[in-house]
This record gives C-alpha cells, sequence and structure tokens, in this order.
C-alpha cells in the first residue's frame, strides 16, 4: 500500500534543487574564467575563486525560498508541468533582479555580471530539465501500478462528480477511484467509469482490508448529519482521509480554512493582499513603478498640459469622484480631454465613440492613452495602484451592486490604472458582468508577478478604453 511521504519527497526535492543551483553557479563561473571559450584571465582584476563561491551560501537559500514562494514544492500530482516551468522563469528572475539591486546598492562593480547572466539561463535550464525527469519518472512507475493511489468516495454528490472529472482528466495524478459508496443512489449507478458499489454501512467491511491508500468523504450537503459517525470510523481505520465539501455552488470562490486557536474558519473568498506582507510588496511597486513613470513621462505631461490649456483656456486636469477600496470615494485626476461641462451633465454617462464633446486635442490624447498619466499621482497618493480594477463613479456602484452579482468584491482591493479585465478586451461600454468575472479572478490569483504580467500586457494593449 502506498503511504503518504509527501513530506519526505519534498525534502529530497529541496535537496536536489539546492544541488542544481551549486551546480548551475559552478558551471557558470568555469564557462566565464576557466573555459577555452572564456575571453576573460581570472587573474585580470577579477575577485577570487573563494568570493564567487562565498556568494552560495547566501544564494542557495534564497532561491529556495524563492522556490517556495512560487509554489514550486507543491505535489507534483496537482500541478501542471506548463505552470511549473512558468514558475521555475518567475522565480529565477526575482531572484537575479534581487542580486543585481544588492550589487548596485553596495555598489560592488567587480562582481561578473556575464557570469550571473549565464547562471540565470544555466539555472533555469538545468532546473527545468531535472523537474521534468522527476515527473517522467512518476509517470512511468505509475503506468507500471508503482506510486499509484486507490481511492473511495463516500457520498454521491455535486462534489464527487467534479472530483472524478478532475482525476479523469488529469491521469498523470496516478489516483485510481475504486468506486462510491452512498445510500440513496443504487448500486451499480455509473459515473465516467466509477460505479456506485454499495452502501455507506459497507464502511465497516471495506476499511479492516486495509486495501485502501485514501478515503475522500464527497457527501451531499443533506447527508451532513452523517459526516461526524463517518470520519470517526475512517480515522479509527488508520486509512488517508479527506473531506471535499459539496457546498461549491454556494460559494461563489474558492474558499480557504485557518485556524483560530483550534477552531476552523471557512472564509469564503481568498484574496491574497489581505496579507500584510503581499500588501507591503504591492505598496512599495505602486510607489517604484508611479514615481518612475511620472519621471519619464514627465516631458510628455508638460506638453500634453500646455496642448489642453491652449486648446480652449479651460482647465488642465480634470477631477471626477471614483469609489475605491472600502468603497471609499476619491478624486481620479485626468488630463480633461472635454469641453468643460456643467457638473451635473458630467453625471449622465459614460462618454460614447466619436462623442462631440471631445476636443481635438482631447482625441490626440485619448487614443494615445496619454490622459490617463495624472493617475500616477492618484498612486503615489494610495488612492489608486498600478494594477487593479477599474475604479468608477458613484452612481454606477450603486446601480450595478443591484444588477450584477459580487460586483462590490471588486472594492476589497485598490482600484487600478490598469487591470486584467482591461487588456483582456472588457473596458468602457462592454460586458459589466464579465469584466466582474475578470476583476474576481484578479484579485483571489494576485501575485507579484501577475502584475508584472499585466503592466507588460498594458504596453502593447494600452491602458483603457476611451469611453470610460
Amino acid at each position: 500500500m502506498i503511504k503518504d511521504n509527501q513530506k519526505y519527497f519534498n525534502r529530497l526535492h529541496l535537496l536536489v534543487d539546492a544541488i542544481v543551483i551549486v551546480i548551475s553557479y559552478m558551471f557558470a563561473w568555469y564557462l566565464k574564467f576557466e573555459s577555452p571559450f572564456s575571453d576573460m584571465d581570472p587573474t585580470r582584476g577579477a575577485l577570487t575563486m573563494q568570493t564567487y563561491f562565498e556568494l552560495l551560501y547566501f544564494i542557495v537559500p534564497g532561491y529556495i525560498a524563492l522556490y517556495y514562494y512560487f509554489n514550486l514544492y507543491t505535489p507534483k500530482r496537482a500541478t501542471v508541468h506548463k505552470y511549473e516551468i512558468l514558475n521555475i522563469f518567475q522565480a529565477n528572475t526575482v531572484g537575479i533582479i534581487i542580486l543585481m539591486a544588492g550589487w548596485y546598492a553596495i555598489r560592488q562593480i567587480d562582481f561578473s555580471r556575464s557570469m550571473m547572466g549565464m547562471f540565470y539561463i544555466i539555472n533555469i535550464i538545468f532546473t527545468t530539465l531535472c523537474r521534468s525527469l522527476i515527473r517522467t519518472i512518476l509517470q512511468y512507475f505509475r503506468k507500471k501500478g508503482y506510486n499509484i493511489k486507490y481511492i473511495l468516495l463516500v457520498g454521491y454528490s455535486r462534489a464527487a462528480e467534479e472530483y472524478i472529472n478532475r482525476i479523469n482528466d488529469n491521469p498523470q495524478w496516478g489516483y485510481v477511484v475504486r468506486g462510491i459508496l452512498d445510500d440513496s443512489v443504487p448500486g451499480g449507478t455509473m459515473y465516467k467509469g466509477v460505479k456506485v458499489v454499495g452502501s455507506i454501512g459497507n464502511l465497516l467491511y471495506i476499511l479492516p482490508e486495509n486495501k485502501l491508500d485514501e478515503i475522500a468523504i464527497t457527501l451531499s450537503l443533506k447527508d451532513y448529519d452523517r459526516l461526524e459517525y463517518i470520519v470517526d470510523l475512517c480515522e479509527k481505520s488508520g486509512v488517508h482521509t479527506k473531506f471535499i465539501p459539496d457546498y461549491n455552488s454556494l460559494f461563489p470562490s474558492r474558499p480557504y480554512t485557518e485556524d483560530l486557536m483550534g477552531l476552523a474558519v471557512v472564509n469564503i473568498r481568498y484574496v491574497p493582499l489581505t496579507n500584510t506582507l503581499n500588501w507591503i510588496l504591492k505598496r512599495a511597486m505602486d510607489i517604484v513603478v508611479s514615481l518612475a513613470g511620472a519621471v519619464i513621462a514627465s516631458p510628455v505631461m508638460l506638453i500634453a498640459a500646455i496642448a489642453v490649456k491652449c486648446s480652449d483656456g479651460g482647465p488642465v486636469i480634470f477631477k471626477q469622484e471614483r469609489i475605491g477600496l472600502h468603497n471609499k470615494p476619491f478624486m481620479i485626476y485626468k488630463f480633461r480631454t472635454m469641453a468643460v461641462q456643467m457638473p451635473d451633465d458630467e453625471k449622465k454617462g459614460w462618454s460614447m465613440k466619436n462623442d462631440p464633446r471631445v476636443t481635438r486635442v482631447g482625441k490626440i490624447l485619448r487614443k494615445t492613452s496619454i490622459d490617463e498619466l495624472p493617475q500616477l499621482f492618484n498612486i503615489l497618493k494610495g488612492d489608486m495602484s498600478v494594477v487593479g480594477p477599474r475604479p468608477e463613479r458613484p452612481q454606477f456602484v450603486e446601480q450595478f451592486k443591484e444588477e450584477i452579482p459580487r460586483y462590490m468584491v471588486k472594492h476589497q482591493v485598490r482600484p487600478g490604472l490598469t487591470g486584467w479585465a482591461q487588456i483582456n478586451g472588457y473596458r468602457g461600454d462592454t460586458s459589466i458582468k464579465r469584466r466582474i468575472e475578470y476583476d474576481i479572478f484578479y484579485i483571489e490569483n494576485w501575485t507579484l508577478s501577475f502584475d508584472i504580467k499585466i503592466m507588460f500586457l498594458t504596453i502593447f494593449k494600452g491602458f483603457i478604453n476611451k469611453s470610460e
């Protein structure tokens, strides 16, 4: 019978990763300084070999910590290979950026940047090849009948069907469902090759045989009064037991459990930015990016300000109330692109394509997204973030929160200059429902690398549609 050795496998995996990092680093050093292809004499102004290798005391634990952060020690059964490769790339990219920033901070100019560039590429390649080899070996053994986990489901429900669907779609996980026990569904009923093999009471005879690796409790909601009895029965048998709740249709997101001094508390929605460290990282990136953006774009903003002022003599900056983090209102800044209007006229609705109120200068600013640049100062103030759901006007918030399910979830994070919905085409006069779906996906799946990806894509796709 297969035992749950994931903890020991992870420790072995960590050791292998550490060895790969060291080998990659030493190979990069060899290519740079000792190989026949090297164009550098190690005795000529370079640091000593010992100095280079002493850095490994920091690189190895630092990279292992990054691998943990980028979920590279999640069980192979639960990860898709292409995402594992992406996480390897992201972890190594962050690692090399931190190293470069550290050298810049301490003004270390003698360390070979080209060698570290080689290490960056080699480590990504070696780590990817090593993990691909491990994955291939595991799959080979599973095909041979080793490292297979046999599971029995207790309870026929929507959760049971979803669990079977995922196992069938991912044979590389090495899970085999032996059958389902249920009191309401007739024996012999099949679902995608898995049969109802008896009633829940059969556990009394099945568990003592000790031929199962896992029991998955997939009771329907109406049978939860039996949950305590079934868990107690499974625990006494010593078989690893997991619980797959049948409330996914009730919760509109992925819930997570936290331990409150021994009390399990289910949070209906996972919001990574409620974590203090994540919040600090995002805020730090917002400040750096907005400051850099304001400095780089300052000549463009100066020209735009002069052009707006000269076009009709009206105000340069357009301010409008929007709803932000925790439903608090703030004033958003833009370069004015329309003729000056009365406040009541501004509240009537979105601007439209070929809106006659847009000035000639305004058309250029909107087409190039230059009119959005003053929002860099909203970001510096803390009203907005570089990446997040786009903020909306109060009257539309009041309307949409009654019409669109989960609309108000977007206000659990700071609104953004650009966002996941916007780069996927949901901006301006498009489906609000679909836009919120993308916003919620971003909120629940936030990572620093996700923000960087959105910022990168924004360069090619523009900030937002000008009908906002």
